[in-house]
C-alpha cells in the first residue's frame, strides 16, 4: 500500500492533490491546524472511494508535527510522498515591502515555511532512506523566484525554501528519493490580483503526480498559464 502525507491540507490543491494521488489508490494523511476542516476533507474524499484520515498539528509545534507524520506512517504502513504547502491565516500574516521589513516580519515566516519543512522532512526521511524509495514535494508561490515587493517577507521565506528544496534534490540524487519544488505562479481559484492568471486545483495537482512519477530527475517545476 502507498499513501501519501499533505502538510497544509485544504479544500483548495490540497483536496487536489488528495484526490489526484487517491485515484490511483493512494492512502491519504491530512494534516492542518484545523480538525474540523480536516474532517470534512475526510468525509469528502471517503465518499469519494478515498482512503483518507486526518491528523490534526500546527507546522509551527515542531513536535505535534513529527508526531502527526509518525502517527500518519503507523496508521498507514508508512510515508511514501510527502507534500508540504501550508498557507498563512488571512490576516494573521503581516506583509511587507523589503524597505518595511523588520527581522521578525521574516522571522514568522521562516518558521512557517523553512523551518516546518525541514521538520516534516525529518519525520519521514530515515524511512525513505531505509526503503531507498520516497518523494518529497515543497510548495510556494511563484514569488520565491521572481520577488514583488508587496509580499517581500513572505517571498524571503519562500525563496529560502525553494533553496532548500532543489539542494535537498541534489543531495539525495541516487538514492531513489527524489525531492523537489513546485512554483505556482497563478492565483488558485481566483484571482486576488487584477489581471493575475487563474488556475483551478485539479489544473494543477497533476505537476505532482509527474514529478512522483515521470519527472524524477527535475528538482523544480513551475506551474503558470
Amino acid at each position: 500500500m502507498t499513501s501519501i502525507a499533505i502538510v497544509g491540507a485544504g479544500p483548495q490543491l490540497g483536496l487536489a492533490i488528495a484526490r489526484t494521488f487517491g485515484s490511483q489508490g493512494f492512502d491519504v494523511a491530512l494534516i492542518s491546524r484545523n480538525r474540523e476542516k480536516l474532517d470534512a476533507l475526510v468525509g469528502t474524499l471517503t465518499a469519494e472511494g478515498i482512503t483518507a484520515a486526518a491528523f490534526p498539528a500546527d507546522v509551527l509545534d515542531r513536535d505535534a508535527l513529527t508526531q502527526a507524520l509518525k502517527d500518519a506512517a503507523a496508521q498507514f504502513g508508512g510515508i511514501d510522498v510527502l507534500e508540504y504547502s501550508p498557507v498563512g491565516t488571512l490576516g494573521s500574516t503581516a506583509l511587507t515591502t523589503p524597505a518595511d521589513t523588520e527581522p521578525s516580519h521574516v522571522q514568522h515566516e521562516i518558521e512557517f515555511q523553512l523551518y516546518g519543512a525541514i521538520a516534516a522532512t525529518q519525520a519521514v526521511l530515515p524511512a525513505m532512506r531505509e526503503a531507498g524509495a520516497g518523494t518529497l514535494l515543497y510548495t510556494t508561490g511563484a514569488g520565491s523566484l521572481d520577488p514583488v515587493p508587496q509580499v517581500g517577507n513572505v517571498n524571503a521565506a519562500a525563496a529560502a525554501l525553494r533553496n532548500w528544496a532543489v539542494n535537498l534534490h541534489k543531495e539525495l540524487d541516487g538514492t531513489g528519493i527524489q525531492a523537489a519544488h513546485v512554483g505556482i505562479d497563478v492565483s488558485i481559484g481566483m484571482s486576488v490580483v487584477p489581471g493575475f492568471p487563474t488556475a483551478e486545483p485539479e489544473q494543477i495537482s497533476p505537476v505532482y503526480w509527474e514529478l512522483h512519477t515521470t519527472k524524477r530527475d527535475q528538482a523544480e517545476l513551475v506551474f503558470g498559464l
